[in-house]
């Protein structure tokens, strides 16, 4: 309101110049929050962050910085869109680009405490982040039944942020199988968890990752550390997607001997209308999952 359109503005419906535009409004000293409509779209101007934004302090010995937070709205379930262009789940070329975070929120309270990291890493240190936001998860508010109102949180204060390479962690105490997940694998995997719990009598944690890009290695460590089984929820694809990041994470750090499995989407592009989620991860593939899974220990 006080700046009108000298700070929020639309652009023509080209993702370099949207990205390019960033580039220039930090090198004036603002900083610039571009949106780019949907994850596909940004394969479009990918070198404006890769090679330009991302590398110029780097380049310059830290003499120049252009921060910015590249908002991307994306990855699938959403209904309504169609294809791979507005359904798409491919996070390899946003996990290529050294020193670039990338932070992906499941719900409304992490949005928000998220964002506002995000904002002071690029004001305090010049970094060049992406905010991956799940567009399916946009309008949810319930998670287990219509109605229970169980995915709806109360809007952080405004003092309160989150601290970079730091998980959400459902049911902490829980060490019969532990599922590792982020964006819509949340919430699928807490419903999932739910049923396993009720089969098998396990006690299941679910833990939201949150931070994709740097992958906190020490952190998966700690959790797969208690672990007597493990599941590994990615809805990227199942070649270069975050999910073979985290199993590496384990196996590194010595617990490849734990049962472990992922869950992730096909090696495909994203057909259209509900024949997408016959190539994305459901509920119950996580359970089924599950069912092979025997303990070591």
């Amino acid at each position: 309101k006080a700046f009108r359109n000298a700070r929020v503005f639309n652009t023509l419906l080209d993702e370099t110049i949207i990205l390019g535009l960033a580039q220039g409004y930090a090198n004036m000293g603002l900083l610039p929050i571009p949106e780019i409509q949907y994850l596909a779209y940004f394969h479009n101007a990918c070198d404006q962050i890769r090679g330009e934004a991302a590398s110029l302090q780097f380049f310059s010995n830290d003499q120049y910085r252009n921060p910015m937070v590249v908002r991307i709205a994306g990855l699938g379930y959403q209904k309504g869109f169609g294809g791979h262009f507005h359904n798409d789940n491919s996070l390899t070329a946003l996990r290529d680009i050294p020193g670039l975070v990338v932070g992906c929120p499941s719900r409304g309270d992490d949005a928000a405490t998220m964002l506002r990291t995000l904002a002071a890493l690029a004001r305090v240190d010049g970094r060049v982040s992406v905010f991956l936001e799940p567009i399916a998860l946009y309008m949810t508010k319930d998670l287990y039944e219509a109605g229970d109102g169980q995915w709806l949180f109360p809007y952080p204060a405004p003092d309160q942020a989150m601290p970079l390479g730091e998980g959400r962690v459902y049911a902490p105490e829980a060490s019969d199988l532990v599922i590792f997940t982020y964006g819509n694998g949340v919430p699928m995997s807490l419903r999932a968890a739910r049923e396993i719990e009720s089969r098998r009598k396990w006690k299941v944690r679910v833990v939201d990752l949150r931070w994709l890009v740097p992958l906190n290695e020490a952190y998966i460590a700690g959790q797969a550390r208690t672990a007597r089984r493990i599941l590994v929820v990615d809805e990227g694809r199942h070649s270069a997607g975050v999910g073979e990041g985290v199993i590496t994470a384990i196996v590194e750090a010595g617990f490849g001997a734990t049962p472990l499995q992922r869950v992730v989407g096909a090696d495909t592009y994203t057909p259209l209308a509900g024949a997408a989620l016959a190539v994305l991860p459901a509920d119950s593939d996580i359970v089924a999952a599950a069912d092979n899974l025997e303990p070591s220990r």
